[in-house]
């Protein structure tokens, strides 16, 4: 079974993708090109927003709400991804670019660095990736799904704590104990990158139908936007230190 610590792309989805009988059959290069649409319509959302934090503010909770949403439907719904990833992708640009205003002025200068290292981690774990220094075993797998599910446990908790007004305070905090968390999320967010990797590989090997080009793509912009958000989190940590 492929295991992705990704909830977009988890265990027997092209497998399952398979049924449909569709006579086109998903690539690598396809699913690049995808993802690269993708990224593309984040940046335009973030540029957008970032120009208009004050007019963007009141909705960031139901942009949130509908990204969620969207997101749900993409991956129950797998054959609609070539409409609702776009979808998903202007959403949560808009999100990314009204919570990046917020943190470059607390912390000039963050936003840029945040950036530089998600796509220079993406970078280079597509290059140890592609050079066999990196493999995605069952060990590694079910390693990297097992932390990453306690890290969307302990956020769940934390958020139905903040309801009552109480929070898990080492996530937050700016402390040795909060930024080793933050590093350990950040390090987990990245390692998705490789399981990502090797189920969008395995999906043109197991020659799964055209559409879930976009929902490879789709599961990776989840862990890309992931990642910027917790090296934001990390560098903010650091900043406030």
């Amino acid at each position: 079974m492929m295991r992705s610590g990704n909830p977009a792309l988890q265990g027997e989805t092209f497998a399952r993708a398979n049924s449909y009988g569709s006579t086109e059959t998903m690539t690598i290069q396809g699913t690049a090109n995808k993802a690269l649409t993708l990224l593309l319509l984040v940046v335009l959302a973030a540029s957008w927003a970032w120009s208009n934090p004050v007019a963007l503010m009141p909705f960031i909770l139901p942009l949130a709400i509908g990204g969620l949403a969207v997101a749900l439907v993409t991956i129950f719904k797998k054959e609609w991804a070539m409409v609702t990833s776009p979808i998903y992708a202007v959403l949560e640009g808009l999100i990314l670019g009204g919570l990046s205003v917020f943190f470059e002025k607390a912390y000039p200068g963050i936003v840029i660095q945040a950036v530089a290292l998600t796509f220079g981690t993406l970078f280079c774990l597509l290059m140890a990736y592609k050079s066999g220094m990196i493999r995605a075993t069952e060990n590694f797998k079910l390693g990297v799904v097992a932390a990453t599910g306690g890290i969307a446990v302990l956020y769940i908790v934390d958020m139905i704590m903040g309801f009552f007004g109480h929070r898990v305070a080492f996530i937050h905090e700016s402390g040795a104990l909060g930024i080793g968390f933050s590093v350990f999320v950040v390090i987990i967010a990245a390692l998705n990158l490789v399981l990502d990797f090797d189920f969008i590989e395995k999906g043109e090997q197991l020659r799964a139908p055209k559409y879930m080009e976009w929902y490879g793509a789709f599961g990776l912009t989840v862990t890309l936007i992931w990642l910027y958000l917790e090296i934001l989190r990390l560098l903010s940590k650091t900043r406030r230190r």
